[in-house]
Order: structure tokens, then sequence, then C-alpha cells
């Protein structure tokens, strides 16, 4: 039987025969639900029959949900197709997948096969659980998902549709649904999609120019890529005069630095000087002037490029006044309002958790003093009764939003406290002890540089991360003479990125144990 012409606007894929068969995987927030519901509207706007479901995913980013859609021509009279509730592995004909790891997800579960799956897939990444959980970096590899679609597709449609979506205002679902308008492996019109988001009445304006970008990149997937938009001139410093003059000292010289060494210490120097103050950042340059000393072209700069990178997060580091500063910046609600799709009329309640231990307490002290209480066991037990518990802080609320911001505005205090005075102490052992190995092994130095990174964030997460620093420089300490002493302190330090117990650590230094 021939189908009219009003049924068969192009000619359809030869492999799409019958029953067409279409799977979307999306996680919370992406629309899945709303991009299969204008598939179901296009396929039976066009004289289809058409089936669609969906299975939840155990949690927002654990478990993707599943939308399947069959559709079949379908006169009216005639028996409807008896449709599957969910797809089979072999048998896909589209697969459209929100986050590019679900695109891996799709491929690992057998629904993508060469012989007859188009994926249209966005390369952005939405991080999963577990890969936020590794103290290091624990993100999977896009490059290794697509080299497998390139392999286990027919046909492959990939580009970054979040941020196409999000530069027209819009959000995921439309220009997926772009895309897949735009591959033309549904046989239906341009029209018939583009009515199907009218109908929807809601941001259609946006959704259309997102559908438009899409239909543009999965039409002509050769067309050289646009140009990235040049970022913004950087802006330039405003204050007080006087103020401005000693930043533009400190930025001159940052840029009498060799290159590779200005391009991360520019940045480091505006981190510690919002951290706390110019003076700060003239001690940040000081000391990075100090590492530059020991260290030559010939190298390529890497120590002080390290340096120039490890020495700024050494410097600003999180503390009470720090994370209170952070909650109550201007723009940091305006972000929240934007990611959260807050318009001007609706009211944005914002909860805080907080959960200080006595350590952050005492390091708020007078330094001597603070040293006093911390070696007192039955002072720590009382603060530890007194502060170790949960708090909600209502940010949105003017009592909790004014002791934050007066918090975060004690940055001139921040110099006299036990904390400062340990993270100052700390930093200095650290660099002694890197700089100390330029002479007799460069490489050795420069992975101690780089042991840095284990320490971040506050509170229980800085403890932890402090434990596992010390306890890889003193392993590297004890095999420091060998000629693979740089090749050991990088697998120290990565075995302590590997979990958050330091099990991996453990094992490592027990490696050493052995030999050393």
């Amino acid at each position: 039987m021939t189908l009219p012409d009003t049924l068969s606007p192009r000619a359809p894929d030869p492999c799409l025969s019958g029953i067409i068969k279409l799977a979307i995987l999306a996680v919370g927030g992406q629309g899945g639900g709303v991009l299969t519901g204008w598939i179901e509207d296009v396929a039976r706007a066009q004289g289809y029959a058409a089936q669609a479901t969906s299975v939840a995913g155990v949690s927002q980013r654990t478990g993707a949900t599943v939308y399947y859609v069959e559709m079949a021509p379908h006169r009216p009279g005639e028996p409807v197709p008896v449709f599957s509730l969910m797809p089979a592995p072999g048998d896909v004909d589209i697969m459209i997948t929100a986050e590019m790891m679900e695109a891996g997800r799709a491929i690992i579960r057998g629904f993508v096969t060469p012989d007859r799956t188009t994926l249209i897939t966005s390369t952005h990444r939405a991080l999963a659980v577990s890969e936020k959980m590794v103290p290091g970096d624990g993100i999977a590899s896009s490059e290794e998902v697509m080299a497998a679609a390139e392999v286990a597709a027919r046909r492959v449609i990939a580009a970054d549709f979040d941020a196409l979506a999000v530069r027209n205002g819009s959000v995921i679902s439309a220009s997926l649904l772009g895309a897949l308008a735009g591959a033309a492996v549904l046989p239906f019109p341009r029209e018939a999609f583009e009515a199907a988001i009218r109908a929807g009445g809601k941001g259609t304006e946006a959704s259309l120019k997102a559908f438009a970008a899409a239909f543009e990149v999965a039409a002509n997937p050769e067309a050289p890529a646009a140009p990235a938009a040049s970022g913004k001139p950087e802006a330039r410093v405003q204050g007080p005069a006087r103020l401005v003059a000693e930043w533009d000292r400190l930025a001159a010289r940052v840029a009498a630095l060799p290159a590779p060494v200005a391009a991360l210490a520019l940045p480091g120097l505006r981190k510690v000087v919002d951290f706390q103050d110019l003076r700060y950042g003239a001690e940040y340059l000081d000391r990075l002037t100090t590492v530059l000393a020991l260290d030559d072209a010939c190298h390529g700069w890497a120590l002080s490029r390290e340096a120039a990178k490890y020495i700024a997060n050494a410097m600003a580091y999180d503390d009470i006044i720090r994370v209170a500063d952070l909650k109550t910046r201007a723009r940091r609600f305006d972000r929240i309002r934007s990611e959260m799709g807050v318009k001007e009329a609706s009211i944005l309640h914002l909860t805080e958790f907080f959960h200080p231990r006595a350590a952050e307490i005492v390091g708020m002290f007078p330094a001597r003093l603070g040293a006093k209480v911390e070696a007192d066991p039955k002072w720590m037990a009382r603060l530890t009764r007194w502060f170790d518990k949960g708090r909600r802080l209502r940010t949105d609320s003017l009592p909790a939003f004014v002791t934050l911001h007066i918090l975060g505005g004690m940055k001139g205090w921040r110099r006299r406290t036990l904390r400062h005075a340990q993270e100052q102490a700390h930093l200095a052992r650290w660099l002694e002890t890197a700089l100390a190995e330029v002479p007799r092994n460069y490489a050795l130095a420069v992975e101690l540089i780089r042991c840095r990174r284990l320490i971040k964030g506050y509170s229980d997460t800085h403890a932890r991360g402090q434990s596992k620093f010390d306890q890889v420089l003193a392993a590297t300490a004890r095999i420091a003479a060998r000629e693979d002493a740089a090749d050991w302190c990088r697998r120290l330090r990565e075995a302590a990125l590997q979990d958050e117990e330091g099990k991996a650590l453990d094992g490592a230094i027990r490696t050493i144990d052995s030999f050393a």
C-alpha cells in the first residue's frame, strides 16, 4: 500500500520500515518528558499511530529516565498496531541522549547498533554522583564514549545542544527536537515539528530559536563550526585610586614574569587578593619569585607554573570567613535565581546548611589563645558539645543574611587567627620541602608542588585532605634518594585521590614499606 503524499513528505529511511522505534535517555530537569510529548504529537499529526512510555531512573543522577516512542503509519478505521512498552537491545532505530555519558550507557545496554541506530547526543556533561564523589578527577572520558559511538552507531549526530539551547534562552529539549528534525530520520517535515512546539504555548519563541539552531547543526554536520564568540575584554579593576594604583603595580610584576608563568600567576593573584587584600597579593608574588629564582627555561618553567597555581590555592584556604563571604555575594544569588529559573515576581527561599566543628570555632580565636584551647581536651569537648551540630540558616531572611555578611567581612581579623597561623606554617613547610629537592631532583620538586591539590574544602574534607597530604610527603621523603622518586610521589598522590577513605594510599605506602 502506497501512502498519499500528505503522509510521506520525504523519502523515509529504508531502515525505518514498518514501526519506527525511538528511545530517549534524559535525567531530571532536561525536559525528556516534554521532548517525548512533542515527538508523539508530531507523529499523530502526520497520520501515524504512536505510543509513548517512560520508566524513571533511581534518582537525579544515578539513573536516567528512559522514554520510549513507537510509531507507525495508520489510517482511520484500520487496526492500531500493537506497540512495545520498552526498547529492546538491538531493536532501536533512533536513540536520543541528553548528555554524553547517557550515550555511553545506551551503547553499553545494546540500544545502539551499527546496522540501524542513528544516535543523536549532546556532548555536554552533567556529572554523575559517582564522578563527584572521587576526591580527585573522577570525570569519565567523553572522548572514549565518542569513539565507541562512532563504531556502535549507524550514524552519529553530536553537538553541545545544551549550550546551544542556553544561548537561545531555552532548554535542551527544544534543541534535541531540532536535531531530530534536522537529521531527517523521521518522514515528517520541519513545519510539523515547529507546529508541535507552538501548540505547547509556553516559551514558544525561545524554543523555536533553539530548535532552528539545532536543526542547522544536524542538517549540515559537515559545515565548519561557527567561530567561538570572543570573550569580553577583561574588566578594568575599579575602586579608590590608591588601591587601583597598587593593583596595577602588582599586575605589572606579573607581566614581567616569563609568559608561561604569568598565564597562571595573574589568576592566582586575583584569587588571593579577592581572598584577603592587596598586601596578601604582594606576599603571593614574593613567594612565587622565590620559586622562580630556582627555576629556568630549560625545564619549561614547570616548577614555577605549578607553584603559581598551588601557592594561590594554599593561600586562599577555606575558613568560616571565606565561606560566609561567598554565600552572601550578590552574584551568587543572581546565579542561583538564573539556574532555578526564578522569575522577578517569584520569591526564592534559600537555606544554607552549616556543620561547624570545634576546630573551626577555635580556628577563629587569636592564635595564642586558640593554640591553648586546642591543646586542652576539656575545652575542645565543651566546644564540640556547644557547636558541633547541623544548622540550617535561611539566607533569604534578614537575621541569617546579616550574620553571615558580618562574618564574611572579618577579613581584617583573619591574619590574627589560629587558623591563619596554622595555614601559613603548613604552606611554608610544604614549599621548603619541595624547593629543597630542586638541585638534585627537579622532577620530584615539581611533583611535591603538585601534591597540594590533595588539600581542599573545609571542615572534615579539609582535615582528610591534609592528612593524606602529610602521609604522601612523609612516604616520599623515605624514597627521595631513589632515581624514580618523582614517579613514586606521583603514584602516591594519585592513590590518595582514588577514594575518600584512603585505602588505595594505604596500599601504596605498604608497597614502599616493602622496599624502603
